[in-house]
């Protein structure tokens, strides 16, 4: 179809009623013609365009005069009762299925955290109890944790398969490495660097605050132990790779 031509058909006016909308049935527009049914669907698409538009505005504008709530209560955490019941109350009259008033919901609160967290300083934030990243940041982190996890398993699945078997023996350790395949011995030593650049990048995601503010102090002792323990499998390692020292 050229497209002069579907453009002349979405320009053709049809009969389309966007208030109070009925669900079409097939047999409904049975009879219409090729243009009719090109402009309605026309219709329906830039009607459906305008109309996410739009939400997204009033959901922003929901969250910002939740915010102005918080302020009204002194609750910038949003946790107290009376806080809740008037937040509530904004969505006891709303014609909508239960699982899109959860969505519409989980939507404005996300919007409500990066809202705070313009307007408040890291001081005030944690005053408040609340958390310094916006929910965009904690999002991106997420993704970064969720990307190192599968980079973690990844490496790890490599080492195990290339990793040839142990031998027994020097002379047997060079007859094994003689009979495998030279891009295999390759692949298992990059393998095993790339597990240890995978190891170091998941130490770097502890978080010193979290450590030293959140932990209890069973908490810090169990991680401390697990710490040790990497610690000796760290100097259990780093004998194979440091160079025997020469005597003189």
């Amino acid at each position: 179809m050229m497209s002069a031509e579907l453009d002349r058909r979405k320009s053709q006016t049809v009969d389309v009623s966007l208030d109070d909308l009925p669900t079409l049935q097939l047999e409904d527009i049975a009879e219409e013609s090729e243009s009719a049914l090109v402009a309605r669907g026309a219709a329906y698409a830039k009607e459906y365009a305008e109309i996410q538009g739009k939400a997204t505005t009033l959901l922003k504008n929901i969250a910002v005069t939740q915010v102005a709530l918080r302020v009204k209560y002194d609750d910038m955490a949003g946790r107290s009762g009376p806080y809740r019941a008037v937040v509530s109350a904004m969505y006891d009259d709303l014609r909508m299925p239960e699982e899109r008033v959860v969505q519409m919901q989980a939507t404005i609160r996300y919007h409500v955290g990066n809202i705070i967290r313009r307007h408040m300083t890291p001081r005030e934030l944690e005053a408040a109890g609340l958390r310094p990243e916006t929910p965009i940041e904690r999002q991106r982190d997420d993704r970064a944790a969720k990307a190192l996890v599968i980079q973690a398993y990844r490496a790890s699945a490599a080492v195990e398969e290339s990793t040839p078997p142990p031998s027994r023996s020097r002379k047997k350790a060079a007859d094994d490495e003689s009979d495998q395949p030279a891009g295999h011995v390759v692949k298992a030593t990059a393998d095993h660097l790339r597990l240890a650049e995978v190891a170091l990048n998941m130490l770097g995601k502890f978080d010193r605050n979290v450590i030293k503010t959140h932990m209890t102090d069973g908490q810090r002792a169990k991680l401390d132990k697990e710490l040790r323990d990497m610690e000796r499998k760290i100097a259990g390692l780093r004998k194979l790779t440091q160079k025997p020292s020469s005597k003189g």
